[in-house]
């Protein structure tokens, strides 16, 4: 693929290099500073993330352009004996969104994950900022009839998931506290296409 001039690669990301783990966690602080400004609210506890990404079972690339600077990240954990894997975190460079790093990103580890026999890919996408329909409301009682109406207020990335093929298949109300759900998302990886 290709993004602005230069090519993007996606490929394993290196435990060993200490200069792609501290992009790798300033893409996260950067990455969720808006939309999740708890995840990640400084540099310590985003290495700590990124060294859980590089966890002995779990998946994690990058996205690298020609001169190898890092575009992007994703990492995965297979789940209930690899049939499902859980995609988690996604981050692309701000100043490189919406150039495909993102689907590309989400393509290579669907990939991935169908090699190793997966059949599902699954997602929770956090609203914690208010930024979908679902945020800052009380979702009890009849969260599943509000789930039904979800749309999206200011940009929530489980638009761009939905775009990759994916469906809301669930909320946990409340996850991140009240009025702060976790919106799960999932896409089958069987088929033609997935």
């Amino acid at each position: 693929m290709t993004g602005g001039t230069a090519a993007v690669r996606v490929v394993d990301a290196d435990p060993r290099d200490p200069g792609l783990r501290r992009r790798m966690a300033e893409l996260l602080v950067e990455g969720f500073r808006e939309m999740a400004p708890e995840a990640w609210p400084d540099l310590a506890s985003a290495a700590g993330e990124v060294t859980e990404a590089f966890a002995p079972d779990r998946t994690c690339r990058v996205a690298v352009d020609g001169d190898g600077s890092v575009l992007g990240w994703i990492g995965a954990l297979p789940m209930y004996d690899g049939n499902v894997w859980e995609l988690h975190p996604l981050v692309v460079d701000a100043a490189r969104r919406q150039q495909g790093i993102g689907r590309a990103l989400v393509a290579d580890l669907e990939e991935r994950a169908r090699e190793a026999g997966a059949v599902t890919m699954y997602l929770g996408s956090d609203d914690v900022a208010g930024m979908t329909s679902l945020g800052g409301v009380d979702l009890f009682p009849g969260a599943l009839e509000r789930l039904r109406e979800i749309r999206s207020l200011r940009g929530h990335p489980f638009e761009f998931y939905r775009r990759c093929g994916y469906e809301v298949v669930g909320v946990l109300p409340d996850a991140n506290g009240p009025g702060k759900p976790d919106i799960f998302m999932a896409k089958s990886l069987r088929g033609r296409g997935g």
